[in-house]
């Protein structure tokens, strides 16, 4: 493991925490790009000497043959890709950054196009003959079953090499775009300008700020400066959502805009429906939250700016030694392979956790192959929230290790089931310090951080979505750029009653959302991830060391199963309202809890 950090605040720099090293997945990039470019256009051409052999008397070892070729290919692109983008997130104002990533782009886009013709002549094949191949398709399995199960939404080959070459140039170039606007973007504290300028990870901090007055002229700075670009990242996101109708409606014939997404996470539409509406007839849970927490602040009632102020304590900065060590002893407490499997991610130098600027904004884990320790980005501050980020990041990590046996179709968990490891170790973490909490005063700032991370992982994404279902509707009918801040604004309004004011600056939130860019309706995964690990979590602490290999066996699954499938031993039907609402039974119980600290505190 490497060396760990002293626990002074003015050591907290750049250059004192760690940085990855890409070099387990290119040394060269130049010389990989031209290298493993050649290797992958000997496989294309391997597989497309089967092309025409491929009929329904094709027998199952030349099929495997066929599944293991295209498996290299998916795994060498997939490196290729991780490279370029993982370079652009650690500075996307590098020119040399988004050039290769364009290079790499321009290489892989030829060899998808002459690989289509496989998964495509797998999804037109007879359900008889699909069947006997089935059955020998090992690892393969679920992967084969995805595919057939957009089989109907699925164009002509030269329909889908259309779509691919236009994408490059389409959907993903104005991804990158509104990354390398936003991240681009600089911000001043002082509003005099004699600061000097931020991040957005750097001024975020502030929005926990003890001071009301830092806290709005935070918000009012960010959104002042992403409101000067509403013209501009209002139409990249127009653009988008017609591109995801054109294609996905127009073309495919999907139902809706969110059965897109549900389709492809093998999730039933009544599923996500019910999980949304749930969420929604809870807000008053989250509402009765704020209306203590103003009590506890001093304050008759919160306004928007005050979501996440802290207590009236002083402020505790984490340094990242003490952080790391907090989260691997949560992990180890539960499981000592979750915990070895966290402590690879240090060994392998394959964490980022420098703030800098033009670095990508947010924190994420990249799990690029199944035999490749995951690689994971934060921005650390040493505020509270980055420990639990920390945390969360970190098990992203581990259920990518944990699923490590599977293909590269299937090691990736299925986005339903992808904030499973990640709040289930944001969990661990927060149990692990209320275990060690003396005092109302410290249990109190405990319960609060956690409510306000449930808050913002449950119902403010369901709200996203919920704004995501509006604007698609809104813009294919021709809605402006301040009809969609107008839809959004009314939806802030309903989230919150009658709780808190909210400031008509806060209708240029959703300007900066990058995943409402550049991931239709994903968000709905965080609510579902949360309260499914609620559940869980509960089931844990009843059961407590019985439980942990059932756990660790859903990990191991990744993403080779249905969601349906994977959750039902467990006894999870994700149809039904009472399994959404115990989560926020609990919930109720944390408020509960919370309440109690008031009159315990002075």
């Amino acid at each position: 493991m490497p060396r760990l950090f002293s626990r002074t605040k003015s050591s907290l720099t750049p250059n004192s925490l760690p940085r990855w090293n890409l070099k387990d997945l290119l040394r060269h990039p130049d010389k990989d790009l031209k290298t493993r470019s050649q290797m992958l256009n000997d496989h294309v051409r391997s597989l497309e000497h089967l092309r025409n052999r491929l009929s329904a008397s094709l027998t199952p070892r030349t099929f495997l043959n066929g599944l293991q070729l295209r498996e290299m290919i998916a795994a060498e692109s997939s490196r290729l890709t991780a490279y370029a983008q993982l370079w652009f997130a650690q500075n996307t104002q590098s020119q040399r950054a988004r050039a290769f990533e364009i290079q790499v782009r321009k290489h892989l886009l030829p060899f998808s196009n002459r690989t289509l013709f496989f998964d495509l002549w797998w999804q037109r094949l007879g359900d008889r003959t699909a069947r006997r191949l089935l059955r020998h398709a090992g690892s393969y399995r679920y992967h084969l079953e995805s595919l057939r199960r957009v089989k109907q939404h699925t164009l002509s080959e030269a329909e889908e090499q259309v779509i691919n070459v236009k994408n490059t140039t389409g959907r993903e170039a104005l991804d990158s775009l509104y990354d390398v606007i936003t991240n681009g973007l600089a911000f001043q504290l002082d509003p005099r300008g004699g600061s000097q300028p931020l991040s957005r990870e750097q001024l975020t901090v502030h929005f926990r700020d003890p001071s009301a007055r830092v806290r709005r002229q935070a918000y009012d700075q960010l959104f002042q400066v992403y409101s000067k670009q509403a013209n501009s990242l209002g139409d990249i996101y127009k653009a988008l959502v017609l591109d995801w109708k054109n294609e996905a409606l127009d073309l495919r014939g999907y139902a809706s805009p969110i059965t897109v997404r549900n389709l492809h996470n093998d999730i039933p539409d009544k599923a996500v429906s019910t999980l949304l509406q749930t969420c929604r007839d809870n807000r008053h849970v989250f509402q009765e939250y704020f209306r203590i927490k103003a009590r506890i602040c001093g304050l008759p009632r919160l306004t928007r700016y005050d979501v996440y102020a802290p207590p009236k304590v002083k402020k505790i900065f984490h340094p990242f030694d003490q952080a790391v060590n907090l989260v691997f002893d949560a992990y180890h407490q539960f499981s000592p392979t979750l915990a070895d499997h966290a402590r690879q991610v240090f060994a392998e130098q394959h964490i980022d956790a420098a703030p800098t600027f033009g670095k990508m904004g947010g924190a994420f884990c990249y799990s690029v192959l199944p035999s490749l320790t995951p690689y994971v980005l934060l921005n650390y501050s040493g505020d509270a929230r980055d420990v639990a980020t920390l945390a969360h990041e970190l098990g992203h990590a581990v259920h990518g290790m944990m699923a490590r046996h599977h293909s590269q179709f299937t090691f990736h968990p299925t986005l339903p089931l992808a904030e499973t490891a990640s709040v289930f170790g944001e969990q661990l973490l927060s149990d692990a310090l209320l275990a060690d909490a003396t005092g109302a005063k410290v249990k109190q700032r405990l319960l609060l951080s956690q409510l306000d991370d449930l808050y913002a992982t449950i119902l403010r994404q369901a709200y996203f979505v919920e704004f995501e279902n509006q604007a698609h509707e809104l813009i294919a009918q021709g809605t402006t750029i301040d009809g969609l801040a107008q839809a959004y604004f009314h939806l802030l309004k309903e989230q919150f009653g009658r709780t808190m004011t909210i400031s008509k600056a806060f209708q240029w939130e959703w300007l900066t959302i990058p995943h409402i860019f550049r991931s239709p309706f994903y968000c709905y995964a965080y609510s579902f991830g949360n309260l499914l690990v609620l559940a869980l979590f509960q089931r844990y602490k009843k059961e407590g060391k019985p439980f942990v290999p059932q756990y660790l066996e859903l990990l191991s699954h990744g993403g080779a199963q249905s969601p349906q499938d994977m959750l039902k031993p467990l006894g999870i039907d994700l149809c039904k309202k009472s399994f959404w609402q115990a989560g926020f039974n609990r919930i109720q119980e944390l408020v509960e809890a919370l309440e109690k600290t008031v009159d315990k505190t002075p």
